[in-house]
C-alpha cells in the first residue's frame, strides 16, 4: 500500500464514520468487515476481511504509518498489546468511537505522529481530539519532538525520558543554543521561568539546572558531555554548508573522505550539514550526487556570475580560466548560507577543495523576547 494511513472499522456506525473519513482524509485506505459490503469497494479501493479484526493488526503495523481504528478504546489496547515494538518503530495508533464523537491518541504520539493525526482526523470529522500527553497539555516543549520540524536531529534517546519528566514537571531546564533556528517556541504564552535560555555550553554549566536541552553543531568536549549530558539531550541543527569544488570524475569515496575528515579536525558534526554547495558545472557530477544521496543533503549550485559576486581576499586565475569563476567553494558556501564569513575558508585535499560556513539565523531567543 501506498498510502500513509489505514482506517479500520467493524460496526455498522463504525463502517459509516470510516467511508466518511475515507473520502474527505486524504492518504487513507479502508478496511472493514465483508458483511457491511455496499457493492462499490472494489471501484473505490476498500478492502474486506472476514473473522476478527486482530489477525489483520499485525500486517497494517508493519505497512502504514498511521492506524485509525474505529473500535472501542480497551479493545484496541488489548489487541495491539502483543504486538508493540518499539515507540520508535511502532505506528501511530488512534481510535475514534462508534459515534465520532471523540478521537483519541492511542500509541506513538510524539515519534509516531499520532497527536497530530488526531488533531488532523478530528478537524475533519468535527470530533473532539483527546490528547494525552503531558508536553502537549501542558504546552511545553517535547523532548523527543524538539526541532524537528526545523529539521533537528536527537543525538541520542538515552535520556529522553529523564528530561522529558524534568521538563514537565517544571524542574530548571537550561536550553544551551548556540545555533540553530531561533523560533523554537510556538506557543503563544511566554516562555516558563523554569526554562533558560543560554546562548553557549559555558554560561549554561555555569548556573544551575536539572536538566538541559543542547542544540549545537559542535562536538562537546568530555567536560562539557559530563556537565551538560548527564541529564541531557543533544540535538544536531542544520546549521552547516559545505562549499565544494572537486577536479572532474573525482569518486565519492574521496569526497566523502575529505568532508569527514575536515569535519572531525573542526570538531564539527556531519549531522548538522544542511548542504552542499558548487558550481553549476559541478550540477551533474556523480561523486557530489552520490554523497549527497548518502547523506539526504541537497547539493545548491551558482553560476560563475554568482560566485564572482562574493569578495574573495585570493581569487584564483586559474580556475577562472576553467570555470570562469574566480572561486567554487569559498562563495558556494557563503551564498548557500548566508553567513558573512567562513568557519573554513578553504582547504585542498587531492582532487577536493572544501569550504565550511555556518548558516545565518537571525538573533537567538531569549526568556525576554518571548515574554514580549
Amino acid at each position: 500500500m501506498s498510502n500513509p494511513f489505514a482506517a479500520v472499522a467493524i460496526t455498522k456506525h463504525g463502517v459509516e464514520k470510516a467511508r466518511g473519513l475515507a473520502a474527505r482524509f486524504p492518504g487513507t485506505d479502508l478496511y472493514y468487515m465483508s458483511k457491511f459490503a455496499r457493492g462499490d469497494e472494489a471501484d473505490k479501493g476498500y478492502q474486506l476481511f472476514e473473522g476478527s479484526v486482530k489477525l489483520i493488526l499485525p500486517d497494517l503495523f508493519k505497512k502504514y504509518n498511521g492506524l485509525i481504528i474505529i473500535i472501542s478504546l480497551g479493545a484496541v489496547v488489548r489487541m495491539i498489546a502483543p504486538i508493540l515494538e518499539d515507540k520508535k518503530k511502532d505506528p501511530a495508533v488512534v481510535v475514534i468511537d462508534d459515534r465520532g464523537e471523540h478521537v483519541i491518541s492511542v500509541l506513538s504520539g510524539h515519534l509516531g505522529g499520532a497527536n497530530e493525526l488526531t488533531r488532523e482526523v478530528a478537524a475533519v470529522l468535527g470530533a473532539r481530539p483527546v490528547i494525552t500527553t503531558a508536553s502537549d497539555v501542558q504546552q511545553t516543549i517535547p523532548v523527543d519532538l524538539f526541532g524537528r520540524s526545523l529539521g533537528w536531529v536527537i543525538e541520542s534517546f538515552e535520556h529522553a525520558t529523564p528530561v522529558s519528566a524534568s521538563v514537565v514537571n517544571e524542574e530548571r531546564i537550561a536550553v544551551v543554543q548556540e545555533t540553530g533556528e531561533p523560533n523554537w517556541w510556538t506557543y503563544e504564552k511566554p516562555l516558563p521561568d523554569h526554562i533558560r535560555v543560554y546562548s553557549n555550553a559555558k554560561e549554561a554549566i555555569a548556573a544551575k539546572f536539572d536538566a538541559a536541552l543542547v542544540i549545537t553543531d559542535r562536538l562537546l568536549t568530555s567536560e562539557e558531555e559530563a556537565d551538560l549530558l548527564r541529564n541531557g539531550v543533544l540535538y544536531r541543527p542544520k546549521s552547516l554548508v559545505l562549499g565544494i569544488g572537486c577536479n572532474r570524475g573525482t569518486a565519492a569515496d574521496e569526497i566523502e573522505s575529505v568532508i569527514t575528515d575536515t569535519l572531525a579536525d573542526m570538531r564539527l558534526s556531519v549531522k548538522s550539514v544542511r548542504n552542499m554547495a558548487t558550481i553549476d558545472l559541478k550540477k551533474d557530477e556523480q561523486g557530489l550526487l552520490d554523497v549527497c544521496h548518502q547523506y539526504g543533503w541537497r547539493l545548491e549550485t551558482y553560476t560563475p556570475g554568482q560566485l564572482n559576486e562574493v569578495a574573495l581576499a585570493n581569487p584564483s586565475e586559474t580556475v577562472f580560466k576553467y570555470t570562469g569563476a574566480y572561486g567554487v567553494s569559498e562563495p558556494a558556501a557563503l551564498l548557500s548560507s548566508g553567513a558573512s564569513g567562513w568557519l573554513l575558508e578553504k582547504k585542498k585535499s587531492g582532487n577536493v577543495t572544501i569550504s565550511v560556513a555556518r548558516v545565518h539565523f537571525t538573533q537567538q531567543i531569549t526568556r525576554s523576547e518571548v515574554k514580549q
